[in-house]
């Protein structure tokens, strides 16, 4: 009698732990069906307009013959050079552009005189196509890897910088009067108010940064590389290889939704009340 009484809290416990997993497998299927089933559809309606002769597949190849490029590309040791490459050039260029431009953004933040007298600079780069500085760039770095990490870093640099800065004026201003009245340091206020009400802009401006640093490695590579995944489109493009052309954008494709998904993994741990509330 007495074990029958005690089986029930516990299977209610189960049941009650089991419940929010089932929600949250029943949330992500919700989510992830859609957009699946309309790519499908949208392969499929490809496949059979090529199939068909409706477009000729030299200028439009099917995904067939994309998925053919890219499982044979995989395998050949010059496509992970460019890889590794472009993703060198990415990385590495998003970390410096992220970095300095929460310092910076944290320093014109703090300080408004610092805001007033820079800020229409900030804003005037930001309204230029940084992309014109490629041919800059590849003058100052050379061909080599130098002149693609800074492009990567300019790109992503100054709407973060941006992000940064609207975040920090989110910042209550009843709280920071509070804390100033209880005698806060400008480090504890950064620390304890500041950082925590503007993270989730600053890691909104971060998971674009990514994108655009990928972005500015491949445009300078187009102006001028020697190795790079966009030294391989190039090259495709002017072989009229279109079925690798595609082959080489679905490839970047993933490489972009791997650091994408790097960084929303980093905003959901270091935003969690986000999703508590």
């Amino acid at each position: 009698m007495s074990s029958a009484l005690s089986s029930e809290p516990e299977a209610t416990v189960r049941e009650a732990d089991a419940l929010p997993r089932r929600r949250r497998g029943s949330s992500m299927w919700r989510s992830v069906w859609p957009p699946t089933a309309v790519i499908l559809m949208v392969l499929a309606i490809w496949e059979g307009v090529v199939g068909f002769g409706m477009v000729n597949p030299i200028i439009l190849p099917p995904p067939s013959a994309i998925a053919t490029s890219l499982a044979a590309m995989v395998t050949e040791p010059f496509f992970w050079e460019a890889a590794q490459a472009t993703m060198t050039e990415t990385l590495v260029g998003f970390v410096i552009g992220i970095v300095t431009a929460w310092v910076l953004g944290t320093l014109l933040g703090m300080s408004d005189l610092a805001r007033r007298a820079l800020y229409p600079i900030v804003v005037a780069f930001q309204i230029t196509p940084r992309i014109a500085f490629a041919p800059i760039f590849l003058t100052w770095f050379g061909f080599g890897l130098e002149s693609k990490i800074v492009m990567a870093a300019t790109i992503c640099f100054f709407p973060l910088l941006l992000n940064v800065l609207v975040g920090m004026e989110t910042v209550d201003r009843d709280a920071r009067t509070l804390m100033r009245s209880f005698g806060a340091s400008r480090w504890q206020e950064y620390r304890e108010l500041t950082l925590p009400s503007s993270l989730p802009l600053i890691l909104a401006g971060i998971k674009n940064a990514v994108t655009l640093a990928l972005i500015g490695a491949i445009v300078a590579e187009f102006v001028g590389a020697s190795v790079g995944m966009g030294v391989l489109s190039k090259t495709f493009s002017f072989q009229l290889d279109v079925a690798s052309s595609f082959a080489v954008i679905i490839a970047l494709m993933f490489f972009g939704l791997l650091l994408y998904g790097l960084v929303e993994l980093i905003d959901k741990r270091l935003v969690y009340w986000r999703d508590r509330s």
